[in-house]
C-alpha cells in the first residue's frame, strides 16, 4: 500500500484541527468529527489544547483513502510554536496549507509559507469556512498570488459562499482556467493548448504533479470543516495530485522529529526513510554506543499498534532510545532545516507550594529533554529555575504540563527580554594553591579573549596537556562553562576564547599506611569549583558589552497607511531597510529590537484596519547604547567576590 506522510498547517484558527477532524471522518476511521469548541478532538489530547481550542504539540493520526494510507499531521498555529511546526515539516511527503476564506493570508501564514518552500514541501492549500458570513474565494485567491508569491491553480468552485448552504464541487482538470494555469510551467500542455488542440485529463494530472512537486503549482481546493463541504474533493486531490512517498531500499535510515512522555515512559517519534527497524535492534543516534529498541509503535488507520518492526515511509513511535529531536539514523535525506532562533524572553519559575520545588526541578527538566527549545537553567543552590521562551503563550503550555503530568502547580515572574553579554577586550588571570585565601588544592591561570560574533565559547587547554591529568582539564573546562552563563551584568556570556595558561596541583597522595587522602591530593572539584573565581577575575579586565536581540520584520500594508506605520516603527527604534510595492500593497523590510515587536504587533491592527501582514524572525543581538546596561540578578554565589565564593563553595 502506497504512503504519504501530510502535514496539516496553518495560521492559528483557520480551521486546521477541524479539518483533521473531518478527514478522519470522511475515511471512516471515527463515527464523528471531533469539535474544537467542545474539545472532543482526537489529536489535542492535552486538556489546555482542549481547554484553549489551539493545538501545542504536533499530533500523529492516520486514514486510509482508496489504496494510499495517509499519515496525518496537525501541527501548532500559534506563533510562539513555529518551532513545533517545523520539526515536522522536515519529515514530511506534503503539506496542506489551511487558510480561512474569511480571514485571508496572517502573519503565521506566511510564515509557514516560506518554511514549507524552504523545506521543499509540496503544498495544497485548502480555503476553509466558505459557510462563514464574510467568505471571499477570490480576495483570498488574489492574497495568495500578491502575499505569498505561490500560482494557484483553483480546482474546486463554491456556490452560495457565505451562508451555511455553501456547496462545492469538482472543477474538471481539462477546463479552460485550469489547462490555462498549466500551461505556463508545462511545455506539452501549452503546445496543445496554443494549437486549439484537446488537451487531455490524463496529461494534465501528469503536469500538475509534477509542478506541485517542483514547487512552480499550487492546488487550491475550497470548503468547509465544519459542514464537510469541499473535503471529499480534497481528499481527491490529495490521492490523485500529490507525490506519495518514495519506498527506499537498502540501509536504515531515519529522523526523530519528536519526543514524548506517555503512561509507560519515554518515546521517541522516528520517520524511517529507507530500511527497516526491529525490535531489538541496536541502533546509534548521535553518541559512540549503540541503543538497543525495546518497542515500537506503528502509526496505522487503526491506531498506534504496537509492531515487531516499521518499514520505509512510516511513522513509529520507538522506545528504548534516549533520542534527541533532529538526530538521525545513518544518513537520511538531508532537507533545509530551519535552524532555530535563540528565545528572547525569560522568566523565573516558581512552585505554588514550596514544598514542590524537587518536583518541579525535575519536571522541567524533563520537559527541557523532550523540547530541546525549553531552554532551561537550574540554580540548586539557590532553589531557582530560570527558563527562556519564544511567547507568552509557552508559559501556559509549561504550566499546563507541569500541572497535569507532575501535579505541580508554577507561576513566572520577572520576565524580561533575554540579552546576552559578549567579551569586549582581553584578560588574564591567575590563582595559586594556598594564596590570598584559595582553599582549593588546584592553581589555575586563565586568558580571555574576544572572538567574531557567532563564533560562541572555545576552549583550549594550551600548553597544559601532558603535564595536567586530563579529568583535571575536562573539569576546568565545566568550571569555565558554568562561570560563563552569567557574566558581570547576569547575562550568558558567549563569543570568547579562553585558553589556559598554567596550573598547579598536588599528585595523589596518601599518609604512612592508609589509602588515598583527599586532604592531602588534587581532586577534579578543586579545578572546577575555581575555574570561576579566575573568569569572572578575567572577565572583569576584558570587559563585557550587554547585547539585545534584534528581529528581522517585514510588514505588508495597505498604501494608506504606510506614513502612520512609518511613524511608528520610527519611535520603536526599528530600522527600515527596503520598500517594495506589490499588488497595491507595500511591503516595509528592516529590524527592531526584540523588547518593542510586542508594541508593533499591539499598534498595528487599529493603524491598517487590520489589513496589515506582519513577520518577526530573530537576525542578530546588537550593543545596548548608553552608559547603564540592563543587568539580571544573579543566581547563586558571585565567584567575582572570591571570600563569598570560598564560603559558599567550599572544598
Amino acid at each position: 500500500m502506497a504512503l504519504l506522510n501530510l502535514g496539516i498547517v496553518a495560521h492559528v484558527d483557520a480551521g486546521k484541527t477541524s479539518l483533521t477532524e473531518r478527514l478522519l471522518y470522511e475515511a471512516g476511521a471515527v463515527s464523528q468529527p471531533g469539535s474544537v469548541d467542545a474539545g472532543t478532538t482526537r489529536t489535542d489530547s492535552m486538556e489546555l489544547e482542549r481547554r484553549r481550542g489551539i493545538t501545542i504539540r504536533a499530533a500523529v493520526t492516520s486514514i486510509a483513502i482508496g489504496d494510499l494510507t495517509i499519515n496525518l499531521l496537525d501541527t501548532p498555529g500559534h506563533p510562539d510554536f513555529i518551532a513545533e511546526v517545523e520539526r515536522s515539516l522536515a519529515v514530511l511527503d506534503a503539506a496542506v496549507l489551511v487558510l480561512s476564506s474569511v480571514e485571508g493570508v496572517q502573519p503565521q501564514t506566511v510564515a509557514i509559507w516560506r518554511a514549507l518552500r524552504r523545506i521543499g514541501v509540496p503544498t495544497v492549500l485548502f480555503l476553509n469556512k466558505v459557510d462563514r458570513r464574510g467568505a471571499d474565494v477570490d480576495r483570498v485567491t488574489t492574497q495568495v498570488r500578491q502575499r505569498l508569491g505561490a500560482r494557484p491553480v483553483i480546482l474546486t468552485a463554491v456556490t452560495g459562499q457565505g451562508g451555511p448552504d455553501a456547496r462545492v464541487r469538482a472543477v474538471g482538470l481539462d477546463t479552460e482556467p485550469v489547462v490555462e494555469a498549466v500551461a505556463e510551467v508545462d511545455d506539452a500542455v501549452a503546445a496543445r493548448w496554443l494549437t486549439d488542440e484537446p488537451v487531455r485529463v490524463r496529461d494534465v494530472r501528469r503536469a500538475i504533479r509534477n509542478a506541485v512537486r517542483r514547487a512552480e503549482l499550487t492546488p487550491v481546493a475550497c470548503g468547509s470543516a465544519i459542514t464537510g463541504a469541499g473535503v471529499r474533493q480534497l481528499c481527491h486531490l490529495l490521492a490523485q495530485l500529490l507525490p506519495r512517498g518514495p519506498e527506499r531500499d537498502g540501509p536504515l535510515t531515519g529522523t526523530v522529529f519528536a519526543v514524548d512522555r506517555d503512561g509507560h515512559g519515554r518515546r521517541a517519534w522516528l520517520r524511517v526513510w529507507s530500511g527497516s527497524l526491529r525490535v531489538r535492534d541496536r541502533v546509534r543516534l548521535g553518541g559512540p554506543r549503540p541503543q538497543t529498541v525495546t518497542q515500537i509503535a506503528v502509526i496505522e488507520p487503526a491506531g498506534v499498534l504496537v509492531r515487531p518492526s516499521v518499514a520505509a515511509g512510516q511513522i513509529a513511535a520507538v522506545r528504548g532510545l534516549s533520542a534527541r529531536i533532529g538526530q538521525h539514523i545513518g544518513d537520511p535525506p538531508r532537507r533545509h532545516v530551519y535552524r532555530f532562533p535563540p528565545p528572547t524572553r525569560q522568566a523565573l519559575v516558581e512552585p505554588v507550594d514550596p514544598d514542590q520545588r524537587l518536583a518541579m526541578f525535575a519536571g522541567l527538566a524533563e520537559l527541557a529533554d523532550e523540547d530541546p527549545l525549553v531552554d532551561l537553567r537550574l540554580d540548586e543552590q539557590q532553589a531557582q529555575a530560570v527558563i527562556r521562551l519564544h511567547g507568552e503563550v509557552q508559559k501556559e503550555v509549561l504550566a499546563a504540563l507541569m500541572a497535569d503530568r507532575y501535579g505541580v502547580r508554577v507561576r513566572f515572574s520577572g520576565t524580561l527580554t533575554a540579552c546576552i553579554e559578549r567579551v569586549a577586550g582581553t584578560g588574564a588571570a591567575e590563582e595559586r594553591v594556598h594564596e590570598r585565601g584559595n582553599p582549593y588544592l588546584a592553581g589555575l591561570g586563565l586568558r580571555i579573549a574576544a572572538a567574531p560574533v557567532g563564533h560562541g565559547i572555545d576552549f583550549r587547554p594550551g600548553v597544559e596537556p601532558g603535564r595536567l591529568p586530563p579529568a583535571f582539564v575536562a573539569a576546568t573546562e565545566e568550571g569555565v562553562r558554568a562561570a560563563l552563563r552569567q557574566g558581570p551584568h547576569g547575562w550568558p556570556v558567549t563569543d570568547c576564547t579562553v585558553t589556559m595558561t598554567s596550573s598547579q596541583y598536588w599528585p595523589r597522595q596518601s599518609r604512612p599506611h592508609q589509602k588515598f587522602d583527599k586532604s592531602i591530593s588534587t581532586v577534579a572539584a578543586d579545578f572546577r569549583n575555581l575555574a570561576p573565581v579566575v573568569v569572572a577575575a578575567a572577565l572583569r579586565r576584558a570587559g563585557t558589552r550587554v547585547c539585545q536581540p534584534i528581529e528581522r520584520f517585514e510588514v505588508n500594508l495597505p498604501q494608506h497607511t504606510v506614513e502612520t506605520v512609518l511613524a511608528l516603527l520610527g519611535r520603536l527604534g526599528a530600522v527600515v531597510h527596503d520598500t517594495a510595492a506589490a499588488g497595491g500593497y507595500l511591503e516595509v523590510g528592516g529590524t527592531l529590537p526584540s523588547s518593542r515587536v510586542p508594541q508593533l504587533v499591539a499598534a498595528l491592527p487599529d493603524l491598517t484596519g487590520g489589513e496589515a501582514v506582519l513577520t518577526t524572525d530573530f537576525d542578530h543581538y546588537a550593543s545596548v547604547a548608553g552608559a547603564d546596561p540592563p543587568t539580571v540578578y544573579r543566581r547563586g554565589p558571585d565567584p567575582a567576590d572570591r571570600e563569598a565564593w570560598f564560603r559558599a563553595v567550599p572544598r
